[in-house]
């Protein structure tokens, strides 16, 4: 039996009222880089229903005119689709600017279409975890799950920041805390030795655009710490403890600090993994973090090319070969070592890229590669770049090929693994 061809998605835009509609004629493009593209059967797939709509001020909807191959432009407004964790974009949303068009929030922008009665995006499925999809979780039950942490863990003020974080902010992570599953976040650093230009915490106000999330304004203390490890560690069977959250700073920053929790967690026989979200700056702290207890890390690079990491994380008191040098010094404790990959189309998926990402990861026998989407205006991150010449861009698909038939051993997903 001959199997089905997948439809051709069409153009989907919004009118002034923002309700949306599809073209009946043009096609859905996308943007790789600066290219503009009709992504390839492979390289879509069915929205997924923890998605979101975002509709693009200042953006003119552009289509592909299969008659004439040529691209037009469509009165009303661009939407974008927000693709639900676990998806990592192949191709991002594709339109023109006007001459007032505002720099677009901290999110990734999907390339959306629709055909069949259906909605379409351009994106990957790179994990089949389910820890951040609460489609069928009544709201109700997040919120009365906020609420008994707090009021069964009063004193603690990391429970009060992480509760209005589920409360307000709809952090999934937080979320989770409150439903008690899967992992634990633990912010701790209110400072941070980058200025990442995607930066969700924190943004000056010249910026143009808000941060996302608001920074924590206290640090904890070791007891607040390893008190709601203990809690979570009582609910979920696989307890993962993360520090490094986007309502924080750099936690290495806080190296004596984590230190000091880690091991006071595991001398009272606390288990689980135990991992720390970093940007891998302070080589130095690393084995005493190992000798207290500590699982992974997670070291997050939007690029293993010196220049454009050096662009978009604008350290502070640490080099880029820091970062690398840290990636090395946990594999040499016995530390799981995740890549938080950003992935931008048309920049990642370059040979510059992809052999410089091969590099490091055959050196060092990295475990992990999380393929997750960098937050960031195209626009803004393109003009951030410019300088560079990266070269034709391979596709997602056959990047992600690609790695894999260099470094067999390596893994790919979007969350970070529990490991005992």
């Amino acid at each position: 039996m001959a199997s089905k061809k997948k439809p051709r998605p069409l153009l989907v835009y919004a009118d002034k009222d923002g309700q949306i509609f599809d073209h009946p004629e043009l096609e859905m493009i996308c943007r790789r880089g600066d290219e503009l593209a009709q992504p390839k059967p492979e390289e879509y797939i069915p929205l997924p229903p923890d998605s979101e709509f975002f509709l693009l001020p200042g953006r003119i909807p552009i289509g592909l005119d299969p008659e004439t191959g040529e691209v037009v432009e469509v009165e009303g407004t661009a939407v974008a689709a927000f693709a639900c964790p676990g998806l990592t974009l192949t191709g991002l949303a594709a339109y023109g600017n006007t001459d007032d068009s505002p720099v677009l929030p901290m999110f990734s922008y999907g390339a959306v279409g629709f055909a069949n009665g259906r909605f379409w995006i351009t994106a990957k499925v790179v994990d089949e975890d389910k820890r951040q999809v609460f489609t069928k979780i009544p709201r109700q039950k997040i919120d009365s799950g906020a609420k008994r942490l707090m009021k069964d863990m009063p004193e603690n003020r990391l429970v009060r920041h992480l509760a209005t974080c589920a409360l307000t902010y709809g952090c999934p992570a937080a979320q989770n805390l409150a439903l008690g599953r899967f992992e634990a976040p633990l912010p701790t650093s209110q400072t941070c030795n980058a200025r990442c230009l995607g930066c969700i915490s924190e943004q000056p106000e010249e910026s143009g655009f808000p941060s996302t999330q608001e920074r924590i304004k206290f640090t904890p203390t070791a007891d607040e710490i390893t008190e709601i490890m203990h809690y979570h560690a009582k609910r979920e069977s696989r307890p993962i403890f993360s520090f490094g959250q986007g309502c924080e700073g750099e936690p290495l920053t806080e190296a004596k600090l984590l230190t000091k929790a880690i091991s006071k967690f595991r001398s009272a026989g606390g288990k689980g993994t135990v991992n720390i979200n970093t940007n891998g700056s302070l080589t130095a702290a690393i084995q005493p973090l190992a000798e207290a207890g500590l699982t992974s890390i997670r070291v997050s690079m939007n690029s293993l090319l010196e220049p454009v990491y050096n662009a978009y994380y604008r350290p502070k008191g640490y080099k880029f070969e820091d970062v690398i040098a840290t990636i090395f010094e946990a594999k040499k404790h016995g530390i799981h070592v995740s890549l938080n990959y950003l992935f931008f189309p048309g920049v990642n998926d370059t040979e510059k890229e992809a052999d410089a990402l091969i590099k490091v990861v055959k050196e060092s026998e990295l475990d992990f590669i999380q393929l997750r989407n960098l937050n960031i205006d195209p626009d803004l991150y393109m003009e951030l770049v410019e300088q560079y010449e990266f070269g034709p861009g391979m596709g997602f698909i056959n990047f992600r090929k690609r790695i894999k038939a260099e470094c067999p051993w390596i893994k790919f997903g979007y969350f970070n693994p529990f490991l005992g």
